[in-house]
C-alpha cells in the first residue's frame, strides 16, 4: 500500500511539474513568439547582444547574416568537392560550380578548396583570373553584358551601353547597391549579325530599342 501511495504522489508531482512547465514559455518559445528582423533573431535578443558587446544592433544583425552566409557557402563548397571525389584534376569544374552557387569566388572559399584538394592557392588564382567565367568580387543576381566588339561597335554599341548603364544606374564593371545587377562589357558574344547585342542572364537581345531595354530590365526579379 505504501508503495502504491508513493507512486500516486510521484505521479501527481510529475503532473504538477508538467502543468507548471506548460504554463511558462521556454526561452525557445519566447524567441519564436517575438518579432524578428531579417537575421532571424528576435528584437529582444538583438538588443541584449548589442548591449553586452557594446555595438549597434544593426551591426549584430549584419554579423549574424554574415555567419549564416559563410556557413552556407562552406556547406555548398564541401558538397561540390565531395561530388567530384576531391579530385584535384577537377579544380576548374569545382570552381565553376562554386561560382554558379555564390556568383563569385571569395578568398576564404578558394583557400578552403585548395587545402582540401591539396593544390597551391596560386593555381586557383591563375585559373580565376584567366577565365572570364570567374569573378573575385561579388556579383549581382542578374548578369548584364553589352557586346562592344567591332561589329557591335559600328552598329551602335556605345549608345546601347549608355542606355543600359543609365537604366541600371551603374557603370560597366559595377554592381548595383541592392546586388540585383552587375553590368559588364564583352569583346564578342558570337552573334555579330544581331548587333548591337545585350545579354541578360544568358538571353541574347539584338539591337533593342530604349523601351525594350526597360522591358528586359523590368522583367528581372
Amino acid at each position: 500500500m505504501a508503495r502504491g501511495k508513493a507512486k500516486t504522489r510521484s505521479s501527481e508531482r510529475s503532473s504538477a511539474e508538467e502543468k507548471s512547465r506548460g504554463g511558462r514559455a521556454t526561452p525557445t518559445q519566447i524567441i519564436v513568439g517575438s518579432e524578428r528582423d531579417d537575421s532571424g533573431l528576435s528584437e529582444s535578443v538583438l538588443t541584449r547582444v548589442s548591449d553586452r558587446l557594446g555595438i549597434p544592433r544593426s551591426q549584430v544583425s549584419q554579423m549574424v547574416e554574415t555567419i549564416g552566409q559563410v556557413a552556407q557557402e562552406a556547406g555548398d563548397t564541401d558538397r561540390i568537392i565531395e561530388k567530384h571525389k576531391g579530385d584535384k584534376a577537377a579544380l576548374i569544374q569545382i570552381l565553376l560550380e562554386i561560382q554558379r552557387e555564390n556568383r563569385w569566388l571569395p578568398r576564404d572559399v578558394l583557400m578552403s578548396v585548395c587545402k582540401k584538394l591539396g593544390v597551391p592557392i596560386s593555381r586557383a588564382y591563375r585559373i580565376a583570373t584567366f577565365y572570364k567565367a570567374f569573378s573575385l568580387t561579388p556579383q549581382g543576381r542578374h548578369q548584364v553584358s553589352v557586346c562592344t566588339g567591332t561589329a557591335c561597335h559600328v552598329r551602335g554599341a556605345p549608345r546601347l551601353l549608355d542606355r543600359v548603364a543609365s537604366a541600371l544606374n551603374i557603370n560597366p564593371g559595377e554592381t548595383s547597391p541592392d546586388w540585383r545587377f552587375t553590368l559588364e562589357t564583352v569583346n564578342c558574344v558570337g552573334c555579330c549579325a544581331l548587333g548591337p547585342v545585350i545579354v541578360v542572364d544568358g538571353d541574347y537581345h539584338g539591337n533593342p530599342t530604349p523601351k525594350e531595354v526597360e522591358r528586359i530590365i523590368d522583367s528581372c526579379d
